[in-house]
């Protein structure tokens, strides 16, 4: 009876070299070459501790493989979602005065919570840098990315990320002072740039200046209220980033006014939280429930109605809210999901507005993030 082992490629190929190193350490010590069989004794040494090293490795991956397929059981056993979050973005993520979390990002991760636990309190948030986001979430630190970030091509393929729906759509723009007199980007040749390193934003400057045969100086700075401070105490001409970030920026400065936004916007920047790759379920439960916020507005389902709409005999609204079994299932979920989601957190057009709307500090109009119904891009696939 023949047993068969099972080995990774680079264990299996170590472990014949092993056996192979050892046939001729025997081979040379029976002819009496004691010196060539030493050498070849240290050989083996290397070679099985190579082995070793790579089993451990293989031990290793197995076990992130099983941990990343099972972020909902891991979620559940501690009792809140960790969100990795921006922390110094009014308007996005950021806490008040009194210490509590508020922003569009975070009601994001609120809705999370809100489909897994059925409260969306249940969260704690982890302020990171442009620099730290991917780590962060590739080591296990967090277990949803909800901090502003731009899903690319390479991100989605070579950092082992997946992005969800876009819960914001954006675009990079430039916030230069009023006193410089300048009315276009197309002006800014020679001009002074303050911009975060790591980011879709630094590659996106460089181009547009070279582009338009311009040149530029770039301030480099990986914090954003440090890199905030240098734009304000005037170590650059220009501060640019997400057209959005622009605005969260300028309504903390002590004189928003004394500020504008260029109107040109150079970029695509589909912000969207992130998942790690690999585990399905999860992804599916975070994306989902961005699209409850979608597809609630679309229904005209808020948080003050949501209780009077589950008597509704739609049946769309009656599958959305759980009174209709089957979609909470096929989540892993409770079928009240996307109702908890609605009660606590609200639906898009409510999270928006309150956060980031035209009658708050930041004055965003919908635009690209109105519903598809309104000449925006956000749209649900239907709920069945």
């Amino acid at each position: 009876m023949h047993r068969k082992f099972r080995f990774g490629k680079p264990v299996a190929k170590a472990t014949v070299l092993v056996i192979g190193v050892l046939f001729l350490v025997v081979f040379f010590a029976g002819c009496g070459d004691s010196k060539k069989a030493s050498e070849l004794e240290g050989k083996v040494a290397e070679l099985q501790k190579k082995v070793s090293d790579l089993e451990k490795q293989n031990k290793e991956l197995e076990a992130k493989k099983v941990a990343v397929g099972k972020t909902l059981e891991n979620v559940r056993a501690k009792g809140f979602i960790q969100a990795g979050v921006n922390g110094d973005l009014f308007g996005f993520g950021k806490p008040d005065a009194k210490g509590v979390w508020k922003g569009l990002d975070v009601d994001t991760a609120r809705a999370v919570a809100a489909a897994v636990f059925g409260d969306a309190d249940k969260v704690k948030y982890t302020p990171l840098t442009a620099k730290t986001r991917f780590t962060a979430l590739q080591s296990g630190e967090i277990d949803v990315l909800t901090r502003n970030c731009t899903q690319t091509l390479s991100r989605d393929t070579a950092l082992g990320l997946d992005f969800v729906q876009v819960n914001y759509y954006d675009g990079q723009g430039f916030l230069i002072p009023k006193k410089l007199g300048v009315k276009s980007a197309k002006e800014l040749d020679g001009a002074t740039v303050c911009v975060l390193p790591g980011t879709t934003t630094e590659l996106n400057v460089a181009d547009y200046f070279r582009a338009n045969g311009m040149k530029m100086n770039p301030v480099v700075i990986e914090n954003t209220a440090e890199l905030t401070k240098a734009f304000l105490a005037g170590r650059c001409d220009v501060l640019t980033s997400d057209a959005s970030q622009l605005a969260g920026h300028r309504a903390t400065f002590p004189n928003p006014t004394d500020f504008e936004i260029l109107p040109e916007i150079i970029s695509k920047e589909p912000l969207a939280p992130a998942v790690r790759h690999g585990d399905n379920q999860w992804k599916d439960i975070v994306n989902y429930s961005v699209l409850t916020l979608i597809n609630a507005e679309e229904l005209g389902i808020t948080s003050k109605n949501v209780d009077q709409m589950l008597k509704s005999k739609d049946p769309r609204i009656m599958r959305f809210l759980g009174a209709t079994e089957g979609n909470g299932k096929a989540l892993g979920l409770d079928e009240k999901f996307a109702y908890n989601i609605i009660k606590q957190v609200g639906n898009y057009g409510e999270i928006f507005e309150r956060n980031v709307g035209v009658k708050t500090l930041l004055g965003i109009e919908r635009g690209m993030n109105a519903l598809w119904t309104n000449g925006g891009l956000m749209y649900s696939p239907p709920f069945k």
